[in-house]
């Protein structure tokens, strides 16, 4: 009798321990929702910070959560990224992690985790926090970018270290933000946004000379397409972040400009869900984020695509 209660005491405890140590996303989906130790195939989210996935096919569907929690996360052909939350006993630092969440690396950073990105291929992955401030729409903001090549090794801490030039010539002021960093299929070429001055360039990268050149203004958090002509982004309203953003598009062959149909503020880097369909994440009155989808034209109305999630990225 005593050895039972005391198996059935474990049982309650261990039970508790496992239902305390569950997400407020994984109690709050309830029966919708399944445990997996690896990355599905599908839409990788955060479900209130927990790294999750839908099917493409029901993506308000049932969704499978894995053990691991980030403030935001990306993902590539087996490449994970989480920026993990700040505990008592870590700061902020970024994971590079399998498709079966095993552990390759791991980098201690400083800041306010705010962007990611994993290149198509899985082998770059770029990270964005804030290190003073919390909010592209005020001043007196600061950023730190930095790169990883995951074949190589290289680690660029900072793209403030990049060569920079503007209007054609050599840019070196001491205010330079960089955030939001999006590559080309070579794994060296790569998009983000630098500020600086007063003014918000789109800027390309060469990661192998480590230089960047601006090459447009008002373009913020930059996503490239699969065939490497279209820019999705946010565009300050009147070119004032106070205003804030309309989700737009950028022909890099024209570099004409064409704003979507969603017409709220969207303070995100979106994905490239397709060749026609941006998704990004949108975050309601009452602190809820939701991942919604938009023509990559001036045509249709946003879609509700994954409710309480953020952070959208594809996985094969």
């Amino acid at each position: 009798m005593a050895a039972l209660a005391a198996l059935l005491l474990a049982g309650v405890v261990a039970g508790y321990v496992v239902h305390a140590r569950q997400s407020p996303a994984a109690r709050d989906l309830g029966a919708q929702s399944v445990t997996a130790h690896s990355v599905e195939p599908g839409l990788q989210v955060l479900s209130n910070g927990v790294l999750s996935t839908v099917s493409l096919s029901d993506p308000q569907g049932a969704r499978a959560l894995t053990p691991l929690q980030c403030d935001r996360a990306h993902a590539a052909a087996g490449t994970v990224a989480c920026l993990v939350p700040v505990d008592a006993f870590r700061g902020t630092h970024i994971q590079i992690l399998d498709r079966q969440l095993r552990l390759q690396r791991e980098i201690p950073l400083t800041g306010f985790p705010n962007r990611l990105r994993v290149s198509a291929s899985g082998r770059m992955v770029a990270w964005t926090l804030f290190v003073d401030g919390h909010s592209y729409a005020t001043t007196g903001f600061s950023t730190s970018a930095g790169i990883l090549d995951t074949k190589t090794g290289t680690l660029v801490p900072t793209l403030e270290d990049f060569a920079s030039t503007v209007d054609g010539k050599p840019y070196a002021a001491a205010d330079k933000n960089f955030w939001g960093v999006t590559f080309a299929a070579d794994d060296n070429r790569f998009y983000a946004t630098m500020s600086t001055g007063g003014q918000r360039y789109l800027v390309e990268g060469d990661f192998a000379a480590r230089k960047v050149r601006a090459i447009a203004r008002n373009v913020e958090c930059p996503s490239l397409s699969a065939d490497g002509r279209r820019i999705a982004f946010k565009a300050a309203v009147d070119g004032h972040p106070r205003n804030g953003w309309r989700l737009s598009v950028l022909d890099l062959a024209t570099m004409a400009v064409t704003p979507t149909a969603e017409t709220r503020s969207v303070d995100d880097q979106p994905l490239w869900l397709d060749s026609e369909t941006i998704a990004y994440a949108l975050q309601r009155d009452d602190g809820v984020n939701d991942v919604w989808t938009v023509a990559a034209s001036s045509t249709g109305q946003p879609h509700l695509l994954v409710p309480q999630a953020n952070s959208p990225a594809l996985v094969n």
